[in-house]
């Protein structure tokens, strides 16, 4: 991993930054964070896919170590991040599921919206 500069707010995260395991190894990069900036919520982020994982992901905002300028250090190995929309029916989740579900829901939806 190189220098992933300072600590940084979700607020100020932006895509394309890169994505490491814990144990250095590049995952992806930031797609889309996903989050209700009314309510002050970070949900995760979407990250799309290197070339060793061949789908979307979401890291639920538990799953992430740290967000920095320049890289995001995940707090569980890539194989333990859910892929939006197929771990659950993710259009069926309602607002008062639990929180990892809402995100799940939040990146599907961002992920199927006509671009």
């Amino acid at each position: 991993m190189t220098d992933l500069g300072a600590k940084v707010s979700y607020l100020a995260l932006g895509t394309g930054v890169p994505v490491y395991a814990p144990d250095g190894a590049f995952v992806g990069v930031v797609e889309h964070v996903v989050a209700d900036e009314p309510q002050d919520i970070f949900h995760g982020v979407i990250i799309e896919p290197s070339r060793d994982h061949h789908a979307h992901r979401f890291a639920y905002r538990e799953q992430i170590g740290e967000l920095h300028e320049r890289g995001v250090v995940l707090s569980v190995p890539a194989g333990q991040l859910h892929e939006p929309g197929t771990d659950m029916p993710a259009e069926q989740v309602e607002e008062s599921d639990d929180p990892v579900r809402l995100g799940l829901r939040r990146a599907w939806e961002w992920l199927i919206r006509p671009q």
